[in-house]
């Protein structure tokens, strides 16, 4: 079989195929005589319709276009096979295959155009001694005590009060109802709520109802003005006016327990405060490190993708795309929504076409990253892999896993780990104050490791997320 490679944009080889006639006849009569067992024709039985009759009844067009499909399915293997071309996907037909049923004759030469991806070139510059600017986290000087104030106020008791009206801090037991105004005011929908507990704190609830409660005494009902924002979470409710008249009926203040050892017992495994403040500081100091670690990682990604060029296969982008959707559908599931019902078509398509451009910035990274690895002769240790693996599997226990695809992806994890500890071992990172940078070299970063959240685990969620896209099905479609 004669084979023409022809190098095409987006990371495609273009394949001019020529079959040899005996080829065509031969796989032309397989089709006919398997036809002739399988056709269901009144008046004879099955393996017993004659040639003539077969073809009369079902057609030569019909006959060839099931000749053709084999042929092309079949020599495209082959010519894949036999040029050792790396493909990913499935191939494109290029010649229109109307064009070839009309054209093709049994016993005869057949010749067809096709296309497949391929992996892609990666066309990298200068990469070693790299100058970036990365903004450092610092814990704030009051990082500790602030968080054991909302410790205290989650752990206080609600004390009656008596005597005065709200104030800030306190807590009012309230019924409300909520209408639109305007010419004919209308009841909102699930606007109204009968001993609803509101916290009179910045925040909590809507601003314009909290400062309306605000000077309340017990026992008092009053209307209070809403305008909703213009972003409201609730659509219907975005940019509207509205009017709520509100009862209050009990006020409470917050009775805030001691800060001492017995607080420290209640609210953790320490024995003493000074053993609770000294773990907490020690928590925030490490993920001020790893968001620092973070934020060099994002500015020397983003400064080695403005040095790759790479022409990316629509295979690859799909996949990447997919991967992306099944992250969504997991994040979504788990803030305990019915993904089945709630993703129809139209969103799924609208997901997909929403993550493209990320799916893009993903693939030159990780591409860039691992050509990197390759030329530098980077490999990660076989021990890191087990142990990185091992780890995975405790986040899945009980669940089905595809365990070479979790081999390859934590392989390729670490490949690109390696790759950025090479960068930053040949380059300059200049640590600035977190919130110095500009706002385009900020959004730059960010778009670098996208899908990063602010590290207050060992392993990242997205690094999670990531890995349930590729080893666990999906439930996106």
């Amino acid at each position: 079989m004669k084979v023409t490679q022809e190098k095409l944009p987006a990371s495609q080889v273009g394949l001019e195929i020529e079959i040899p006639a005996e080829t065509t006849k031969i796989v032309y009569e397989k089709v006919v005589k398997n036809l002739a067992r399988t056709a269901n024709i009144p008046g004879f039985r099955k393996g017993k319709v004659p040639r003539q009759v077969l073809l009369q009844r079902l057609g030569s067009q019909r006959i060839k276009e099931a000749a053709l499909e084999d042929l092309v399915q079949d020599a495209l293997q082959q010519a894949i096979k036999q040029e050792s071309i790396e493909a990913l996907g499935n191939y494109q037909l290029r010649s229109p295959f109307e064009e070839l049923v009309k054209t093709f004759k049994p016993g005869e030469t057949l010749t067809f155009s096709a296309s497949v991806d391929v992996p892609p070139e990666v066309t990298l510059g200068d990469y070693s001694g790299l100058s970036v600017q990365a903004e450092e986290t610092v814990p704030e000087p009051d990082v500790v005590d602030n968080f054991l104030a909302e410790k205290r106020a989650e752990q206080a008791t609600l004390i009656p009060v008596e005597g005065r009206p709200a104030q800030m801090g306190d807590v009012a037991v309230v019924d409300y109802s909520g209408q639109f105004t305007g010419d004919e005011p209308t009841e909102i929908p699930g606007g109204q709520a009968t001993d609803f507990q509101i916290e009179l704190e910045e925040g909590r609830f809507i601003e314009d109802i909290v400062r309306g409660i605000v000077d309340m005494n017990p026992g008092e009902t009053k209307t209070v003005p809403v305008t909703f924002a213009d972003d409201y979470p609730r659509e219907d409710l975005a940019g509207t006016s509205a009017e709520f008249t509100i009862t209050l009926k009990e006020l409470k203040e917050k009775e805030l327990p001691e800060l001492d050892d017995d607080f420290a017992q209640e609210v953790s495994e320490f024995e003493t405060l000074a053993e609770l403040r000294e773990s907490i500081a020690a928590q925030f100091k490490e993920r001020a490190e790893r968001e620092t670690a973070t934020s060099k990682e994002q500015a020397l990604i983003a400064a080695l993708v403005e040095k790759v060029e790479v022409d990316l296969p629509e295979t690859l982008i799909e996949r990447e795309v997919e991967t992306l959707l099944t992250q969504t559908v997991i994040q979504l599931g788990q803030m305990g929504m019915d993904v089945k019902n709630m993703l129809t078509a139209d969103m799924v398509n609208n997901l997909r076409q929403r993550s493209r451009p990320e799916a893009l910035t993903r693939l030159q990274q990780n591409l860039a990253l691992k050509e990197v690895a390759k030329r530098e002769s980077l490999e990660p240790e076989p021990e890191a892999i087990e142990a990185k693996i091992a780890e995975m599997m405790e986040e899945f226990t009980g669940q089905e896993v595809d365990q070479d695809r979790l081999r390859e992806f934590v392989t390729s994890d670490l490949l690109k780990e390696k790759a950025l500890q090479w960068l930053e071992e040949h380059g300059t990172v200049e640590l600035v104050p977190k919130g110095s940078l500009t706002s385009e070299e900020a959004e730059t970063a960010e778009v670098a490791a996208d899908t990063e959240e602010a590290p207050e685990a060992e392993t990242t969620p997205s690094a999670e997320q990531t890995l349930e896209a590729e080893v666990k099905p999906s439930d996106a479609e």
